[in-house]
């Protein structure tokens, strides 16, 4: 069983009278990568500033074993690096902003060398290190912030959202880069992002807030394919969500009625119950003719809107009982031709359809 690393219990951070985070239980292990999604305003950033020790809050926080007192909070706070969306530099060079850190701490410049210039490396930027940071761009600034981060070898990593106000060409880059860096390093790391792909991508588990709550929080295919509440499938992308009601089996599937249609999904509820069936939308196929396929879910509709893009070309059906939205890769070859106003057929298996309990049914 995995070492619980860092424990928070019962933390509830309040602004007057207003409540803006309330984490009853969080558990982040060593080594692991935890992404915190959520849309502006969720509390991610107070709840990783409370994981930073930055944030005063009710509750107990847990590390190594130990509780954090407050006056043990400086030797823990030693422990930890963070990074911001502002890179946050200091005049002087690249070199120097990286070496600040260890020089704070005391180590001698031979010392300091030893830990700075490797790191420098591996990020790319021990060619700048002479360099002044007004003379930086936005990614290698931020490569300068996250050696400084990096080079105090902490056993935990925070970070809030660095890569948001990077262009994409940059973003991409230094996102392919961290990511091997903390597979490699096995550093203990939480991130905060509103971005639904690059929590995907970096994440060993996904915590979705909203609200200054942690909705649900599991690994990454957990949370993306089996989201726990209507609320977390919005949040993760998931575009086709339908209100129905559970009408009966078919072997090992549920039929759902929605709006007269029937959808067949690989989870179960009880007969008359409301649900919310869900389906991503890069799970659905698509074909002109009207074939007869199995037990998959087929659907004929009409595309009421195409919005292409370089990589997919982005659906709306409009299959009378509810719109379906599709997401189909271009340059496929033998792809039948797709507009607006032409009938297609709509695929996906059974095991992509997701039911989660409507809020009316959870709330009797």
């Amino acid at each position: 069983m995995a070492e619980d690393f860092l424990a928070l219990r019962d933390i509830v951070v309040r602004h007057g009278d207003t409540m803006v985070l309330n984490i009853p239980e969080l558990e982040i292990r060593k080594g692991e990568i935890v992404s915190l999604l959520g849309p502006n305003g969720a509390g991610k950033t107070t709840l990783l500033n409370v994981i930073g020790l930055l944030q005063a809050a009710e509750g107990a926080i847990r590390f190594r074993g130990s509780t954090i007192s407050r006056g043990g909070s400086l030797e823990a706070r030693r422990r930890m690096a963070m990074v911001f969306q502002d890179p946050l530099l200091l005049n002087g060079t690249v070199y120097q902003n990286a070496a600040l850190g260890l020089k704070l701490r005391g180590l001698q410049t031979r010392a300091v060398e030893h830990r700075v210039n490797p790191w420098l490396e591996r990020l790319g930027i021990l060619s700048l290190a002479g360099r002044a940071i007004r003379t930086l761009s936005g990614g290698e600034a931020q490569r300068t912030s996250l050696a400084r981060a990096l080079v105090l070898e902490p056993e935990i990593l925070l970070l809030d959202e660095p890569f948001s106000a990077l262009d994409p060409t940059t973003r991409e880059v230094l996102l392919r880069d961290f990511q091997k860096i903390v597979r490699e390093s096995r550093i203990t790391t939480v991130i905060v992002t509103h971005d639904r792909e690059e929590a995907y991508r970096l994440a060993d588990r996904v915590g979705v807030m909203k609200d200054g709550r942690l909705l649900q929080i599991g690994t990454r295919d957990e949370v993306f394919a089996r989201p726990a509440t209507e609320k977390v499938a919005e949040i993760v992308g998931i575009e086709n969500r339908w209100h129905g009601v559970m009408r009966g089996c078919e072997g090992d599937y549920s039929l759902i009625d929605i709006n007269g249609a029937t959808l067949r999904a690989a989870g179960k509820a009880l007969i008359g119950s409301s649900v919310v069936a869900c389906l991503r939308s890069d799970c659905v196929a698509i074909d002109t003719a009207n074939h007869t396929v199995g037990r998959e879910n087929r659907i004929r509709g009409v595309i009421s809107e195409l919005v292409p893009s370089r990589t997919h070309q982005r659906l709306t059906i409009d299959c009378r009982a509810f719109l379906l939205i599709a997401l189909i890769a271009r340059g496929v070859d033998n792809a039948p031709r797709l507009d607006r106003g032409i009938e297609v057929t709509a695929f996906f298996d059974t095991t992509t359809v997701h039911l989660i309990p409507s809020e009316s049914t959870l709330a009797r």
